[in-house]
């Protein structure tokens, strides 16, 4: 999966409402936004999914 494809079922994507778009809550320093802009990336290491269900399906 992709990082962009990602960030839409990530819990720390979130929507503004005064602004009216999705942002990263994640707080990068300038090192991880350079590396995240340009794709070098492979995974998210903050993703975390928005799954509310996971837990539940593994009991």
């Amino acid at each position: 999966m992709a990082i962009q494809s990602q960030c839409d079922i990530c819990s720390n994507y979130v929507y503004d409402e005064l602004e009216e778009y999705y942002y990263c809550d994640v707080n990068l320093d300038e090192d991880e936004m350079y590396r995240f802009m340009k794709g070098s990336v492979s995974a998210c290491p903050y993703f975390n999914s928005d799954d509310e269900y996971k837990l539940a399906r593994k009991q």
